[in-house]
């Protein structure tokens, strides 16, 4: 049975931790992984936790913290954020409050009062407070005559330079565990690459903990890159205009902030500013009313985290490049919480590289002036992987998962480049000779070296290396090095090769390498046309692959109609736009593709091969893909 302690209001014993989220929070049942952290925190063990935004990060230490005895410390670097987790869990009845700038001396003895008398169940305080001499005394007394019940550092991936918002002071967290060696940590983020998890729980000593890692698929987002072109601003305009709801833009700057704020003001949109520069008093009253939706949009720096809980964000716009991907999945998240379906644009323009370049370059030892050559060397890394994905072909989502080591193939059906796809072309031999490259150069250097030997190169460092008497030597002449950068970055979404985090972004081969090499594994690439080269017409393409697709429908429908099963029980529609865009003539080929399973292989493999090979017989071959002999 578990106990709400010190609870200042009337309240039951529970059976169990579903009672009790019933009966706070109205519930009726946990989302995916709460359960299990939520057990693992009443047990008193270490906890790392990694679920999207909308995910339910938060209940994970709030319900623990009411049904255990003592005060529940929560670091958090957001002001907005935990003021607004306060107000909705006061709201709920639950004795909360928060430590911050924001609130004068006479409010902070006020509020350590109602702890020390056991009106509070959940504290929330910044980590530069945190780490004070007084604070830390204040809690010794905490933990001596209520008892500390556990310690929640949100935002945890601030405590490594590999995450994309590294906060020096949140290394100093590790005086926690010092100060309480005997209180369980739970540390939480949105986002953490398997570097960042390890680097998380070495920093704050977690000992044993469980590790729980949620989906970072967010099926209601829909995911877009635009080129910024000159009238980036009129399309900026015409988007939010023809999207309905609140939403986010984001910018690099705090000038292009106010800039971007002053014009959608005048141009009839209901917007405010959001950014460092502001006082507190100024951002806090700019966050309650696009919460209350008193304004539509908030223009906001993409280097300041908003920390605001609005679930019916109905896009995000990033206006200017963020600096990395995981920065760029945190912030776009902030749209669609609520489960719905939300937009996330991304503008993506070269001088946006330019600027955070420079900005790279600032980062110096502020002791001594000198550049800090390994974190500018990881910032670039990290920038590289965002340009890859603005400039990616694959769908966004298998680019994005696959960067927090999740697998994710096939068409996602809610994003740009699934929904208005590019022709496909079978790049397998190219794929085998860059491979190739890579073992030959011994896996020790980077994509645009490899470039440089496929196609014949004179520089000096090849030279050097004796790699121009290499049999992959200038091998790749007839493609421009855009085009090799391109199926290098699809290799890399792909998983088909892997790449070092070191900051120096080495090409390694991997097991799935080794199956294109072996003729084991097909690629395929979608890649834009370029002039004088004999490609089919898009559009007849485009065509082709709708007037196939409504063939492979109909046979669908026959099938599933004698078997008296609805359609999608047979192939889902993804399955069936990617049979139209590869089709697959044997049925080796046909196992590749994405919701083919073994069953269904045996079962509908004879007859939708069949009749991709009949369409094919009857299409003028410039309209057909391209094969390996082409």
């Amino acid at each position: 049975m578990f106990m709400t302690a010190n609870l200042s209001f009337p309240c039951p014993s529970f059976d169990s931790p579903e009672q009790a989220l019933k009966h706070f929070f109205g519930y009726d049942q946990f989302r995916s992984g709460q359960q299990q952290v939520i057990e693992s925190v009443l047990q008193n063990q270490d906890s790392l936790v990694i679920m999207p935004t909308g995910g339910g990060k938060s209940l994970c230490y709030q319900l623990p913290a009411l049904l255990k005895p003592g005060v529940t410390i929560v670091v958090s670097p957001l002001i907005a954020l935990m003021q607004d987790q306060v107000q909705a869990l006061q709201d709920n009845g639950i004795g909360a409050t928060f430590l911050n700038s924001t609130i004068s001396g006479i409010e902070v003895r006020q509020r350590a009062n109602q702890i020390l008398s056991g009106q509070i169940k959940l504290l929330y305080v910044a980590p530069e407070r945190l780490l004070t001499e007084p604070f830390l005394d204040f809690l010794q007394r905490v933990q001596i005559e209520i008892g500390i019940a556990s310690i929640a550092i949100d935002e945890a991936h601030c405590v490594s330079e590999w995450g994309h918002d590294f906060r020096p002071e949140y290394r100093q967290l590790r005086q926690l565990r010092q100060h309480h060696p005997d209180v369980p940590f739970l540390a939480l983020t949105a986002t953490a690459t398997q570097r960042v998890q390890q680097d998380i729980i070495q920093q704050l000593e977690l000992r044993q903990p469980l590790i729980h890692v949620s989906s970072f698929n967010r099926q209601n987002l829909y995911y877009e890159v635009r080129f910024k072109q000159k009238q980036a601003y009129r399309d900026l305009l015409h988007l939010i205009r023809k999207t309905p709801g609140s939403g986010i833009v984001y910018c690099l700057s705090r000038k292009k902030v106010d800039e971007i704020t002053a014009r959608l003001q005048q141009d009839g949109i209901a917007a405010l500013p959001y950014h460092a520069g502001l006082t507190d008093q100024a951002r806090a009253e700019y966050q309650t009313r696009f919460i209350r939706d008193d304004v539509r949009v908030m223009v906001a720096t993409i280097a300041f985290g908003m920390g605001i809980n609005k679930p019916d964000v109905r896009f995000v716009i990033h206006y200017d490049l963020p600096r990395t991907l995981e920065s760029y999945y945190q912030e776009s998240g902030r749209a669609g919480r609520d489960g719905e379906p939300a937009r996330c644009t991304l503008f993506f323009s070269y001088g946006d590289i330019k600027t955070i370049d420079f900005l790279i370059a600032q980062k110096v030892d502020p002791q001594t002036g000198e550049p800090l050559e390994a974190e500018q060397q990881i910032a670039r890394q990290q920038l590289r992987q965002v340009i890859d994905y603005a400039e990616g072909l694959e769908c966004r989502r298998t680019i994005q998962l696959g960067y927090f080591g999740e697998r994710f193939e096939g068409n996602c059906g809610n994003c740009d480049n699934c929904l208005h796809p590019r022709p496909l072309q079978d790049w397998t031999i190219e794929a085998q000779k860059f491979l190739s490259c890579v073992a030959r150069c011994q896996e020790r250097f980077g994509m645009a070296y490899i470039i440089d030997v496929l196609r014949g190169s004179k520089d000096k460092r090849i030279l050097g290396n004796r790699h121009d008497q290499l049999s992959t030597y200038g091998i790749g002449k007839d493609h421009t090095a855009e085009e090799w950068r391109t199926l290098g970055r699809s290799l890399l979404h792909q998983g088909l090769l892997s790449e070092t985090s070191d900051g120096y972004a080495v090409l390694k081969l991997n097991p799935q390498s080794w199956e294109v090499l072996r003729k084991q594994r097909t690629v395929y690439l979608s890649v834009p046309n370029r002039p004088g080269r004999e490609t089919p017409s898009s559009s007849q393409t485009r065509a082709d692959t709708e007037l196939l697709f409504d063939q492979l429908r109909r046979l669908r429908k026959q099938i599933a109609d004698e078997q008296g099963v609805p359609p999608y029980v047979v192939f889902a529609d993804a399955s069936l736009r990617l049979m139209a865009q590869l089709r697959p003539q044997t049925i080796e080929d046909f196992a590749n593709i994405s919701g083919v399973g073994s069953h269904k292989l045996a079962r509908y493999g004879p007859p939708f091969v069949a009749a991709i090979q009949k369409f094919c017989q009857t299409q003028p071959t410039q309209h057909q893909p391209r094969t390996n002999e082409s």
